[in-house]
């Protein structure tokens, strides 16, 4: 799993908490949006180039980022 995935995964995670503390508007969701999108191309392009499912890739990269982060939050 690269890190890099991981790390992008995590600055998703990070950008909805943000963006969901706030009543929705396009403007606050905008980094959200834009950092889950940069995370689907990331992910597709590695699944593509391991030979790899793309959806098994997706799943361990948010679950391996969710623990990071919740280890984070317990620290």
């Amino acid at each position: 799993m690269p890190d890099r995935l991981i790390e992008l995964q995590r600055v998703s995670n990070a950008a909805r908490r943000v963006a969901t503390r706030e009543a929705y508007t396009p403007e606050g969701w905008r980094p959200w949006r834009d950092a889950a999108d940069e995370v689907q191309v990331a992910v597709t392009a590695h699944a593509a180039e391991a030979g790899i499912d793309r959806y098994e890739l997706e799943m361990e990269t948010k679950r391996i980022a969710r623990q990071a982060d919740e280890a984070e939050t317990v620290s």
